[in-house]
């Protein structure tokens, strides 16, 4: 199973407009993804919608990630896309696969740099912690990067920001949270966005 996080920044005034192109174009025949989320960011950077697909493997989701990098008009939204950039990602080999569901009314997608062979030190901390974790809020994943320099992303649902800060306060309180070790292998260099799930979000 392979991941992608596409996120498109978009003209002021046209997200609900390239959110219904997203819709008609991701159920065209010649789209091979799996639609798992589709939100608009309310806390970080603007403008922005940010889908999470899924690919059966890395060839398919190369296939898709080919076939709209030489589209004029990607998504059936090109004019009212300003940027438009892809990250790949292969889940933490210890999660199911991400399963679509009313979850929360906001979600967090945050990710952190890694110094160098980070990965495996990472994998191994969240699988110990996790278990603990997702009694106090659940998970949609977390998944390590395919490309660019070294990271991993995390997604959490909450039902409200309020919520949210209750649950991190709780986990750290029980010293579930951080995972031990973890933090050891982080650069310090992190970036958090919450989102609000659209009309068309199998996430919500």
């Amino acid at each position: 199973m392979r991941y992608e996080i596409a996120t498109l920044t978009v003209r002021l005034g046209k997200a609900g407009a390239v959110v219904a192109a997203i819709n008609a174009a991701l159920k065209a025949p010649e789209a091979k993804d799996r639609l798992l989320g589709c939100w608009t960011s309310e806390i970080g950077t603007l403008n922005q919608i940010i889908l999470l697909r899924g690919f059966g493997d890395e060839a398919e989701l190369l296939a898709e990630r080919q076939r709209l990098l030489a589209s004029g008009n990607p998504f059936g939204a090109g004019e009212d896309i300003a940027r438009l950039a892809f990250d790949s990602y292969a889940p933490f080999p210890f999660l199911p696969p991400v399963q679509p569901g009313k979850f929360g009314a906001v979600y967090e997608i945050r990710s952190y740099m890694l110094k160098h062979g980070g990965v495996p030190a990472t994998i191994a901390a969240w699988q110990a912690a996790v278990p603990a974790r997702v009694e106090l809020s659940p998970l949609v994943i977390a998944m390590y990067a395919l490309d660019g320099p070294p990271r991993f992303t995390h997604i959490w649902p909450f039902a409200s920001l309020d919520q949210r800060a209750a649950v991190r306060a709780d986990s750290v309180a029980k010293g579930i949270w951080p995972p031990k070790g973890g933090p050891e292998w982080l650069t310090g260099e992190m970036y958090s966005t919450i989102a609000l799930p659209t009309a068309i979000s199998p996430l919500a």
